[in-house]
């Protein structure tokens, strides 16, 4: 199934029920997404009936807009995001000229991100030049009831929706924030997610071991900026990040847990790699990371005001899964 939030009602939004085309959507009648994940067992059969329909039948439905569209889950319980490609981690670590600890590649790494309000898949980024404005591209689960100490077998059954994220990093606030030892709070501000959230069986074998197995595309004020593969150099997948939230409490449903930045160890630098057969980036740190271990220093600048973001993930037919992530910065508020 496809499932979006649309912008009416309430603060949660409208369900909606979305062919796989992507062109036409149905109001199906449980309202809102986290009501459907509160009680999977009777709505998934509920609204994959609808679903079904829909796609049998060109004419029901109304034009499908993106732009009209929350985050699929506009609040969530929680978010958490991991940093499962450990590639990412072992260029930041370089170019500080650090080694990686050993206990990353045994135990991953995740922050609690704040989930009260997300931003829409075309909203702005509000945020100011000098805080240093990233984009990251991910993918992310999200989940149903899990107990504390589940397997990550256990896990893995209870993931019942797959999405995109843009989730937002101010860089130069991280630096400050990390030094008193809470971790990340102001330098991460409200993400943008997919207009739509699909079942893994959408995915069909794209979706294995826990992982999509397809590239995720960033473009940059329309250039092509990265295609990485999300199920390539995966250290954890994502039965195995969900786990890991369980270790110490329950897991309520709704819950989403990210991949952390899409990051394949061919990289290059952009503007030339991905042209020349580099997968690129799904992030401008990650890119003046490499600049820093070649050159001593950045030549990248963060994004500024106008810059435009796009991510979104095709599949194997060059078909469109989640719809496209589209996020202009907007430093003048």
């Amino acid at each position: 199934m496809k499932l979006a939030t649309l912008k009416q009602g309430s603060r949660d939004g409208r369900l909606a029920v979305v062919s796989r085309d992507l062109t036409r959507y149905v109001l199906p009648d449980i309202l809102t997404l986290q009501n459907a994940l509160d009680d999977w067992a009777t709505a998934e059969p509920q609204l994959k009936a609808v679903y079904d329909d829909l796609n049998a039948n060109p004419s029901k439905g109304d034009a499908f807009d993106p732009e009209k569209c929350h985050s699929p889950l506009p609040r969530s319980y929680q978010w958490a995001d991991g940093s499962a490609y450990l590639n990412h981690v072992e260029l930041v670590r370089k170019a500080r000229n650090s080694e990686v600890p050993e206990s990353f590649y045994d135990d991953p790494l995740m922050y609690q991100g704040g989930s009260d309000s997300f931003i829409g898949p075309r909203d702005e980024v509000l945020a100011r030049p000098e805080w240093g404005i990233d984009f990251e591209a991910e993918v992310v689960v999200v989940s149903d009831d899990l107990k504390q100490g589940a397997t990550p077998e256990e896990a893995a059954k209870a993931i019942r929706l797959i999405m995109l994220v843009n989730d937002v990093s101010l860089r130069n606030l991280i630096p400050a924030e990390l030094a008193k030892g809470f971790g990340f709070f102001q330098s991460k501000p409200a993400s943008a997610f997919s207009p739509v959230a699909v079942t893994p069986d959408e995915l069909g074998d794209a979706w294995q071991d826990s992982k999509v197995h397809l590239p995720l595309r960033v473009t940059l004020n329309d250039k092509l900026f990265g295609c990485p593969n999300a199920g390539q150099d995966m250290t954890f997948d994502f039965g195995q990040l969900v786990a890991h939230v369980t270790k110490t409490r329950d897991v309520c449903a709704g819950t989403m847990i990210g991949s952390g930045t899409v990051s394949n160890k061919q990289g290059n630098l952009w503007g030339s790699s991905v042209e020349h057969g580099g997968v690129g980036y799904c992030c401008l740190a990650e890119v003046r990371m490499y600049e820093t271990i070649e050159t001593g220093k950045p030549q990248t600048e963060f994004m500024q005001h106008g810059d435009v973001v796009e991510v979104e993930m095709l599949d194997k037919e060059g078909n469109n899964i989640f719809g496209t992530i589209i996020n202009r910065v907007n430093t003048k508020y």
